[in-house]
């Protein structure tokens, strides 16, 4: 069975940011990822997100990105809900037949 990660702390998150915003010349990324024990990618992947949050880049933040995974859960939910109620209009109206 696969269990997703758990997220890291935001205070990490917040300390390896600023120390990758302000590496010194020749310091690379993959060199401060390395340096916290996390992928290249997640960095990169922070990085960005962060610069969305704080309005830099285009792009859902994360208030906005919790709205739609909320909206999405509950369309789902919805959606259940409607064949459910789909499924018991026909089962009701096969049961309501003459000869029955």
């Amino acid at each position: 069975m696969f269990t997703a990660p758990k997220p890291y702390p935001q205070e990490f998150r917040d300390d390896v940011l600023r120390v990758a915003r302000q590496r010194e010349d020749g310091v690379t990324l993959k060199q401060v990822a390395k340096d916290f024990g996390i992928s290249e990618s997640c960095l990169t992947n922070w990085m960005t997100q962060a610069d969305r949050d704080a309005g830099i880049k285009a792009g859902a933040d994360r208030e906005e990105l919790a709205e739609l995974r909320e909206l999405k859960r509950r369309n789902r939910l919805l959606e259940q809900e409607v064949e459910v109620l789909r499924r018991a209009a026909a089962y009701l109206s096969q049961a309501n037949l003459p000869g029955k």
